[in-house]
């Protein structure tokens, strides 16, 4: 995706490529969207959000910045793909976005022949043509498709395998991995409060109480406060054996849902 030219410039700048593909900067998109998000979290998160394919759906490039300094990574994203993103972000800016890129897919539509005109054997050759590349296309999607799903269940597969002795440590390092893949920063803590907020509403627990009756306890013990104030909700799970069992199931179902595995 080279040699871009800009073909609409009122919402979001569109482009076209010198194959003729239309496409848009995920950083103009993310703008003109007025996510509150960064952009890098952004981008990973919705990129993630609809399954995106590197070189099919998205192009990753390094733009050199103004100043000389480190190169901004950035994205040229599909019309079809910034469209998916466009409505994920569910408020009237997405849906005006959405059907803005529609009407530039409209205005830009390379116009057909008229095949009525033709001769019968060029109007059969155009058919048979027509009918293999839909077929070609169906299949490319149903490989595609098919690729994707035996990658969800290996995903499936590792982070099912999580050993019940060595909880903890696997459970963090899974979390830490899904936290990446939404984009690092807070997106690791906020994982963490999700999981521990469908715990509590699974369990019908309050681990913020548990852990505040926990730390008195140790107090009552005479344990430092150094001491009680290393103590986090982990260790208040791994008090209850039927925590911990919806513990390792929630998180195993938080890392299937973002599509990460072991």
């Amino acid at each position: 995706m080279t040699n871009l030219k800009i073909i609409e410039n009122e919402l979001v700048p569109v482009y076209v490529t010198s194959t003729g593909e239309k496409v848009v900067y995920g950083s103009e998109l993310h703008r003109c969207l007025g996510t509150k998000s960064n952009y890098r979290e952004w981008i990973k998160r919705r990129l993630l959000d609809i399954d995106a394919e590197e070189s099919i759906d998205f192009t990753s490039v390094e733009i050199s910045t103004v100043s000389g300094g480190t190169p901004k990574k950035e994205h040229i994203l599909k019309l079809d793909t910034a469209k998916e993103m466009a409505m994920l972000e569910r408020n009237e800016k997405g849906k005006q976005v959405r059907r803005y890129f529609i009407e530039v897919e409209k205005r830009h539509h390379k116009s057909k022949i008229d095949r009525s005109q033709l001769s019968p054997q060029m109007q059969m050759f155009y058919a048979i043509a027509d009918e293999q590349a839909k077929l070609e296309l169906a299949q490319k999607k149903q490989a595609e498709q098919i690729r994707k799903v035996e990658n969800r269940v290996e995903s499936i597969r590792e982070v099912v395998a999580i050993n019940s002795d060595s909880w903890r440590t696997e459970t963090s390092n899974l979390i830490k991995k899904i936290g990446i893949a939404l984009g690092g920063g807070l997106a690791y803590s906020e994982v963490r409060n999700e999981i521990y907020g469908l715990l509590e509403k699974r369990m019908g627990v309050n681990l913020g109480m548990r852990l505040t009756n926990k730390r008195r306890r140790m107090a009552e013990e005479g344990v430092s406060k150094t001491a009680r104030d290393k103590v986090t909700l982990v260790d208040v799970i791994a008090e209850d054996k039927k925590l911990i069992e919806g513990y390792i199931a929630i998180v195993k179902e938080t890392a299937i849902k973002y599509g990460v595995g072991k």
